[in-house]
């Protein structure tokens, strides 16, 4: 599933990857920037950090996850922080991608499952989401877009008709704290949120628990009634945090601050499903 680069040379690097835990750096280093432009305008090419199979957590049944590259966010207990260059992505044909796809198409729909775009921040590549999600729904393939929300607003109402289920990451609360979080305001994700809501377009919502930083009571209680209210969110994921992830910082050169941040324990993760769950939400 790789592609040539501009040099003629085979990209050697697999696609393919057991868990998108995997370091990718540098991969489109030698694409030139008028290419990734005229890629990003023309959803043609793609550029992803990888590509698993047979994932139970992002979205219903078993799915297939196509990990994109590049994301605006700096999210503190990112996991991936090797997604958040595009150039550290895979140049990826949309026609290479539908191909591998279709393998798995059979086996998808007897497991109930489907296609997810997640990241990184797939809509920084909106076109090429649009374009792999309207292949997906040609041949009968549930589809799932794992987003932030900030940039939802780069989707039409034609283009969401081919997304079956957000998951959305709602990253905090507090517009400060959000920021301290990711770097961005949280404006922009709520407003995504809410045209969700009034298209009623099927939502879980995901909120990464990190103790210390997202385990606030009031901050918690207030997403819980946002949410609530919206109708439209099926289920809450609360993602206890990990250091999965932290060997990436470290290769990348990037300072990390978490270092010495624990898991939530249990107790301190039922303390905030039972946030949720008060405002009558489901809760996984």
């Amino acid at each position: 599933m790789s592609d040539l680069s501009n040099n003629g040379k085979k990209n050697i690097v697999q696609l393919e990857a057991e868990s998108p835990f995997v370091l990718r750096k540098d991969n489109s280093k030698d694409v030139p920037e008028s290419e990734i432009r005229a890629a990003l305008l023309s959803g043609e090419i793609g550029f992803l950090h990888s590509f698993t199979t047979g994932s139970a957590v992002d979205g219903p049944g078993i799915r297939i996850v196509a990990w994109t590259s590049g994301c605006q966010f700096r999210c503190l207990y990112c996991h991936n922080p090797d997604t958040w260059k595009m150039r550290n992505g895979i140049p990826v044909s949309i026609g290479n991608a539908i191909a591998e796809l279709e393998k798995y198409g059979a086996g998808l729909k007897i497991m109930g499952g489907g296609l997810t775009i997640s990241g990184g921040e797939p809509l920084m590549q909106d076109r090429f989401v649009v374009n792999f999600f309207t292949a997906a729904k040609r041949i009968g393939i549930h589809t799932a877009l794992d987003t932030n929300g900030s940039l939802g607003s780069r989707l039409s109402d034609s283009d969401l008709e081919k997304v079956d289920l957000v998951l959305l990451d709602i990253k905090a609360w507090d517009q400060e704290n959000h920021k301290r979080m990711t770097g961005y305001d949280i404006a922009p994700v709520l407003e995504f949120a809410k045209r969700l809501s009034s298209i009623k377009k099927p939502v879980w919502l995901r909120y990464v628990l990190v103790p210390g930083y997202t385990d606030k009571t009031d901050e918690v209680k207030g997403i819980a009634k946002f949410v609530s209210g919206l109708g439209n969110v099926d289920r809450v994921d609360v993602l206890p945090f990990h250091q999965m992830g932290r060997f990436k910082w470290k290769e990348l050169g990037i300072p990390y601050t978490l270092e010495n941040v624990e898991p939530p324990s249990p107790e301190g993760t039922d303390r905030i499903c039972s946030i949720f769950r008060a405002e009558g939400l489901l809760v996984y």
